[in-house]
């Protein structure tokens, strides 16, 4: 079973996560000017990257507390 994820764990999840995507090019993204688009794409990105190693309730009410800090 995965352990529930927590405002510590996203913490030190997002600074694993954006040392891992700083590390290639994504061309998807070339030439994109839309500022929430990328931001959009990259917060989807990480929430793959979280599910698969914990669980977390997406509609839970803290989620929107969660969004500040993904």
């Amino acid at each position: 079973m995965k352990p529930e994820l927590t405002i510590n764990i996203i913490l030190d999840e997002a600074a694993k996560f954006a040392e891992i995507e700083s590390t290639y090019d994504e061309p998807s993204l070339y030439g994109v000017t839309d500022g929430k688009a990328i931001g959009t794409y990259l917060e989807h990105k990480f929430m793959a990257y979280l599910s698969q190693a914990y669980t977390y309730d997406l509609e839970h009410p803290t989620r929107a507390r969660l969004s500040h800090y993904i």
